[in-house]
């Protein structure tokens, strides 16, 4: 036994991502004495500017946009208890097939290996017991996503750290159920095209696939505050309509698939630091 804490390491790839997947798990462990690490790895230039600006528009300005972003991003942490935050600050791919993909010095356009190492450096800094960033897909697809997994796992690689290693992920169960909800907060949503719904039908994992349920029910209010303190990107932020009350019920579980363990900790698992404590 050491007297170093217990850390957490959250890789993410944008302001406000933090708080969508494991604003949960952020604050549990925060508030049991875990050290929480959160590593961001673009600036978020590419979301809205003041007034709902889009990317592309006139007067979208990404510089500003990252700006603002970052005070937010700082006062979302401060909702979580997040002990320690780390920005990479690569410029923000922006959603695929946009064309700040290919824009040299976006996230999307840096070789893997130069991220990985910046990220091994920070993981040899604290030590992360516990590392928590997204699959192969990034989800859904997000390039700015799959980098953030490509480096993490390289990161792990380039280290002699033998952390627990999470993706985030969603049971398929509870998105049927999130497509009900949005469409009962949007009557005016209109319905998919079968190729959109065959593509949302493929997001997340079935169920019993899933190795890690955390409950998180008791933080669901930081989870929403954390959510609400990026208020630029309000628009996109489907989740905050619902009010805290519907928030907590819906998002008071957090899940996640267990891809590197040294613990032989038994599954499925209820805590990410089974098998640590």
């Amino acid at each position: 036994m050491t007297d170093r804490p217990l850390t957490l390491m959250a890789v993410h790839a944008h302001p406000d991502d933090e708080a969508t997947g494991t604003g949960g798990v952020l604050a549990r462990y925060a508030a049991e004495g875990i050290r929480t690490v959160l590593v961001t790895c673009t600036d978020g230039g590419c979301g809205d500017g003041p007034g709902g600006v889009k990317p592309g528009d006139p007067g979208h300005d990404p510089v500003a946009v990252a700006a603002m972003r970052g005070q937010e991003l700082k006062a979302s942490c401060e909702v979580l208890g997040v002990s320690d935050l780390e920005t990479l600050d690569y410029a923000d791919s922006g959603m695929i097939g946009w064309p700040s993909n290919d824009a040299p010095g976006s996230f999307w356009q840096t070789p893997v290996e130069e991220g990985a190492a910046r990220l091994a450096e920070l993981m040899r800094r604290y030590r992360p017991d516990v590392v928590v960033t997204y699959d192969e897909n990034g989800f859904y697809g997000h390039p700015d996503h799959i980098q953030a997994h490509r480096i993490t796992m390289a990161a792990l690689e380039m280290t002699e750290l033998t952390p627990k290693v999470y993706w985030t992920t969603m049971p398929r169960s509870a998105m049927r159920r999130f497509g009900e909800i949005m469409r009962e907060f949007q009557e005016d949503m209109p319905e998919p095209d079968p190729a959109e719904e065959a593509a949302m039908a493929e997001i997340g994992l079935p169920d019993d696939e899933i190795t890690t349920w955390v409950d998180t029910t008791a933080f669901s209010g930081q989870k929403f505050d954390a959510l609400a303190a990026h208020a630029s990107q309000g628009e996109n932020i489907f989740f905050l309509r619902m009010g805290k009350e519907r928030f907590g019920e819906l998002m008071g579980m957090e899940t996640f698939v267990r891809v590197k363990d040294a613990t032989g900790a038994a599954l499925p698992e209820k805590d990410l630091f089974a098998g640590l404590r």
